[in-house]
């Protein structure tokens, strides 16, 4: 009989998940049910796969039963074959899976020719009477299994009931979805190259004993490991008067508007040190109220931003924030700066487009529709955009206000690109 103990498993003497070898040849002998005999198969599991890890083998291949839509028809009953025959030579008490294989035999739900597979099974003994079906392929037990002549025998129901259910192992079933021939062979491998007899029990964490409280004047030493290290602040000692001014001047600039020499320190200062943009208090939802009352600051801030992570918001709230010359004029300057995302522009003109039609005093209407189409006009002689990607939009937007001078020259000039 072969035996495990529980000081063979802490100590680490047995390996308790089967190896990627043993992976291999335990699912090509369950995939052998389709044209080799069951005799074989078993010959192959004994010959293959040492006696010590027979054990470990069957563990495995119990995970595998649940749910039953894992296992193929036939790689079932190879398995319960493999669980049975493996510990036949000796009492059927003494196989560590015999609550199992009896609680199959008893389950009303499974095919009936797994019932009927599993009760032959348990009917047979040490000797090779009572075997001749073992000499058949799975596939073929299969297709000559007749219902009527297996239902559930008299003679075995007696048996099943001395059994006691039981719960020899703590399976895992998952779920597990329908899968291909491919995929259902890949997921079976991976099952059995990382199951493990060492449970799946929490980890019980004790937390660290809580430090004392430090007294005053009491130094606090540094421990310095691996895993830790030191990281100097090099802003320290640092002069901060510049950023500092910088801030106030941007905080003024989303006030109102800069005197020239105030415009021009901004500048100077954000060519001198470019990293102060990201400290001069600016953030995308203040960003309108610099584009309008300081467009030329903006465009500067915005191209310093250019290549950081958050310019796609300060891109966002500049093409939602209301069509205005100041938004229109820190667009333009940006397309000649800078290389902006064609999304970005196309967005920006469909909104300009939009709040034209959308304005319902004439004279506004009127003003917003003169810029706009300067503002196109500009961006199509300056090949910022493809005028074939937004032709139909700009067409019609010029057909509808025709009677605006700067419309038809838009218009015009559309015509002479075709």
């Amino acid at each position: 009989m072969f035996k495990i103990s529980n000081k063979e498993v802490k100590s680490g003497s047995m390996k308790m998940s089967l190896t990627a070898d043993e992976s291999r040849t335990l699912l090509s002998l369950l995939a052998g049910g389709d044209h080799r005999p069951f005799t074989d198969i078993l010959a192959d599991f004994t010959s293959k796969i040492p006696r010590t890890r027979h054990f470990v083998a069957c563990y495995s291949l119990l995970v595998l039963f649940e749910p039953k839509t894992l296992l193929r028809a036939t790689q079932r009953l190879v398995g319960f074959s493999i669980l049975h025959q493996t510990y036949s030579s000796q009492k059927s008490s003494f196989n560590p899976f015999i609550s199992f294989i009896v609680n199959a035999a008893s389950d009303e739900e499974a095919e009936k020719y797994e019932r009927a597979f599993v009760f032959q099974l348990l009917a047979t003994d040490s000797s090779s009477s009572g075997k001749e079906f073992l000499k058949q392929t799975a596939s073929d037990y299969i297709k000559g299994f007749d219902p009527s002549l297996h239902d559930d025998p008299r003679e075995f129901r007696t048996q099943v009931q001395l059994w006691e259910e039981s719960n020899l192992l703590d399976l895992l079933p998952g779920v597990v979805p329908k899968l291909g021939s491919g995929e259902r062979d890949k997921t079976l491998l991976g099952l059995l190259s990382n199951l493990s007899l060492q449970g799946s029990s929490p980890e019980w964490i004790r937390p660290l004993p809580p430090r004392l409280p430090i007294q005053n004047g009491e130094l606090v030493w540094l421990n310095l490991d691996d895993h830790h290290e030191l990281l100097w602040d090099h802003r320290m000692c640092v002069d901060t008067s510049r950023g500092a001014a910088v801030r106030d001047l941007i905080a003024k600039a989303l006030k109102g508007p800069l005197i020239p020499a105030q415009q021009e320190q901004v500048v100077v200062e954000l060519a001198n040190d470019p990293k102060l943009v990201y400290h001069c208090g600016l953030t995308p939802r203040k960003l309108p109220e610099l584009v309008e009352n300081n467009p030329l600051i903006a465009v500067e801030v915005l191209k310093k931003l250019i290549n950081s992570p958050e310019i796609a918001e300060y891109f966002t709230v500049l093409v939602n924030m209301d069509m205005s010359l100041h938004s229109m004029e820190v667009v333009n300057r940006l397309t000649t700066a800078v290389e902006l995302p064609s999304e970005f522009i196309h967005m920006y003109i469909t909104n300009c487009i939009s709040s034209c039609e959308g304005i319902k005093d004439k004279y506004m209407q009127n003003r917003l529709v003169r810029l706009v189409c300067v503002f196109l006009q500009s961006l199509i002689r300056n090949n910022i955009i493809n005028v074939k990607d937004l032709f139909i939009e700009v067409q019609a937007f010029c057909i509808e206000f025709s009677r605006i001078r700067e419309a038809a020259a838009l218009f015009r000039l559309l015509k002479s690109l075709e």
